[in-house]
């Protein structure tokens, strides 16, 4: 009965998306990608796909330039789609931007703790996660100003008044404020899958409650990762995991208790599909994609991402189609070790040992360094976009004589 009246309002929005989805690159496409010599060969291939952004830029290409031109296209995509969307699918698509803020307002945070000029720092800010007040946001002096302001003047108002005072935006540590507001980011955006009229009882609300689940429990199994060896908590681990998903309540309530790997094993043992990724995969950051590389847990928890995200245009008259492709456009997935955007103004170097050097923009060498959070992933600021992140890493393979390791990407299609 919803495809009845669907396409009254949404059906030109979900003929754009799938006409944007056939158009991400194919196996082939990167397979040509990888035979490129230079990042001109590289522009050259890309034509098709980012003609009409990479055209006009000028001659020597860097990667940064390469990843920051596809990005502009996918935002300016994602505005398209958002300025024709109406009623219920316009609430969802700006959900679908929280998270982004979330990012951003962590990072103007930090920025502000460490007395940097905020406004420097929205130059960093990730495009989907801005809105209309944000350099309102700079205007604080202090993190009792800035609490006030998010509170006043961003959608995450409820977030933030609900789990945090201003006194912990000084006390906590970052990614604890991060994961914070996340959890509850997925628990009101689940809750609003499930009840905003329009999509409660649809195949979106089905389909989104497949994601969002699959989402949480990624997030409390890597948080609990990432926590051991840290001053974190078990009761404070607890808080930061998603009240829903398929680990809750018994497998989260395991996780909370679990003091190694093998405890985390066992809290989803209960669970099919993730069960056979610690029976598939293992931790190491360094594993790759590429034909006979061992994948590590992330890569496997990606590729089911990829794999849920695929399968959700098999479906008719659902606004989940948008959330895939952004997915799919512009998935989240650290660097191996390491994310490229989020550590400006650095540059990576690819190593044989599977780590990165840094180079600084003065031409330093600053050793090798290994950045992480709670999540496992970096969201907005540190995203590496998943075909964005495969042109980027294909690119920077080329830049740096790597080709040994181009191969370490995700194909889509």
């Amino acid at each position: 009965m919803e495809g009845l009246f669907f396409n009254v309002n949404n059906g030109y929005i979900e003929g754009l998306v799938r006409g944007y989805r056939n158009s991400l690159l194919t196996s082939a496409n990167y397979s040509n990608l990888t035979q490129c010599e230079t990042l001109d060969d590289l522009k050259l291939q890309l034509s098709p796909s980012y003609g009409d952004v990479l055209a006009n830029v000028p001659s020597p290409l860097s990667t940064s330039t390469i990843a920051s031109k596809a990005t502009e296209k996918l935002i300016s995509e994602f505005r398209y789609i958002r300025a024709n969307a109406t009623g219920s699918l316009a609430k969802f698509m700006d959900y679908l931007t929280y998270g982004y803020m979330i990012d951003n307002v962590a990072l103007l945070i930090t920025g502000t703790l460490h007395e940097r000029d905020t406004r420097e720092l929205l130059e960093r800010c990730h495009p989907l996660g801005t809105f209309e007040t944000m350099p309102v946001l700079c205007v604080a002096t202090n993190v009792e100003e800035l609490y006030n302001s998010v509170l006043i003047e961003t959608p995450l108002a409820p977030y933030f008044k609900s789990n945090l005072s201003s006194a912990d935006l000084d006390e906590l540590n970052i990614e604890i404020i991060r994961n914070t507001l996340y959890k509850s980011y997925l628990e009101d955006f689940h809750r609003f899958c499930n009840s905003e009229p329009g999509i409660a009882g649809t195949p979106s609300a089905e389909i989104m409650d497949e994601v969002l689940c699959f989402e949480a429990d990624r997030r409390a199994i890597n948080i609990t990762l990432n926590s051991f060896g840290t001053e974190l908590s078990k009761k404070d681990r607890q808080k930061l995991y998603p009240s829903f998903g398929k680990l809750y309540p018994e497998g989260s309530y395991m996780l909370g208790r679990a003091d190694d790997l093998e405890g985390v094993r066992a809290a989803v043992e209960g669970i099919g599909e993730y069960k056979s990724f610690f029976e598939q995969g293992f931790m190491g950051g360094g594993g790759g994609i590429g034909a006979g590389q061992p994948k590590s847990l992330e890569d496997l928890f990606y590729q089911r991402e990829m794999e849920i995200s695929k399968a959700t245009f098999t479906q008719q008259f659902t606004y989940a189609v948008v959330f895939a492709w952004v997915k799919l456009k512009e998935q989240v997935r650290t660097l191996g070790s390491i994310d490229v955007y989020s550590l400006a103004p650095y540059r990576p170097k690819l190593r044989n040992d599977g780590t990165i050097a840094l180079l600084c923009e003065a031409g330093r060498w600053t050793g090798t360094q290994r950045v992480r959070n709670l999540a496992g992933t970096r969201e907005a600021n540190g995203c590496a976009q998943q075909e964005i992140r495969n042109i980027t890493w294909i690119a920077e393979c080329i830049a740096q004589n790597q080709k040994e390791r181009i191969g370490n990407y995700i194909s889509i299609f």
